[in-house]
């Protein structure tokens, strides 16, 4: 579930690997592994990432199937 939505979200948002790499520190042999279906990600990097991405975790990891991140009341001011 994650590398489908992970290369759905590459594809909408014009983002390669390296852009992302290069903007959230995340190394780029993992990013590249992630687009390849090589390697699922760890926790570490799924905050950084969807909060690059402008979705949550949960979508990233097919737990809902909304992308938006919730926030609480005082993140929305």
């Amino acid at each position: 579930m994650f590398q489908d939505r992970f290369g759905i979200l590459l594809q909408c948002k014009g983002l390669s690997p390296y852009k992302i790499a290069k903007d959230t520190k995340i190394p780029k042999s993992i990013i590249y592994e992630w687009a390849s279906r090589e390697r699922e990600p760890v926790s570490e990097y799924l905050i950084p990432l969807a909060d690059y991405l402008g979705c949550s975790v949960d979508y990233l990891l097919g737990r809902t199937d909304t992308p938006e991140v919730n926030r609480s009341p005082e993140h929305q001011k």
